[in-house]
């Protein structure tokens, strides 16, 4: 689904262009942005902006996924959005920041505006996110947006060569933002 742009304080949601490869791959093949994420391959390469961008325009997902970008300057942060799950009325909220934009609050504002997206735009019923139990970062956006920790899937995930245990995070439409 190629959503409209969303607008929030401070940052412009809106789809991924081939003009985002560049800075898409400078951000993406950090080290440390593919450490914390599940999807994300390291090394991060051209070819994999390209095939992530075309993928998504070819609508071969059932994603919504949005380009992080500064409203004052047009900068890509990172990128956020949904897989989801229409017979379930829920999708599963994933998202990534470059390095040079942790710490400045960019995740929370990025999230509670999807999240919003989510429940008033998509009609989804739950939206929920897992994160690796070492990213308390993450953890933080996940509980100011009004996600409830909701449980741990031990050793459930095989990367660089480790398992790593994902906690579980949810809310539902009813629930207080």
């Amino acid at each position: 689904m190629t959503p409209n742009p969303i607008q929030t304080a401070r940052l412009t949601l809106r789809s991924y262009s081939s003009e985002d490869i560049p800075e898409l791959v400078r951000l993406a093949s950090a080290r440390e942005v593919a450490a914390t994420t599940l999807r994300i391959p390291h090394p991060y390469t051209e070819q994999d902006a390209r095939e992530f961008i075309a993928a998504y325009a070819a609508k071969t997902a059932p994603e919504t996924r949005f380009a992080i970008t500064r409203t004052s300057d047009s900068q890509l942060c990172g990128g956020i959005g949904f897989r989801t799950e229409d017979p379930h009325q829920h999708a599963e909220l994933g998202y990534w920041l470059g390095v040079p934009y942790w710490g400045q609050g960019y995740a929370t504002e990025a999230a509670r505006a999807v999240i919003q997206y989510g429940f008033e735009t998509l009609g989804l019923q739950r939206i929920y996110a897992s994160l690796f139990t070492e990213n308390a970062a993450s953890a933080r956006v996940l509980e100011k947006i009004g996600m409830r920790r909701e449980g741990l899937m031990r050793a459930h995930i095989f990367k660089w060569g480790e398992f790593h245990d994902l906690e579980c995070y949810g809310m539902l439409k009813t629930d207080p933002r």
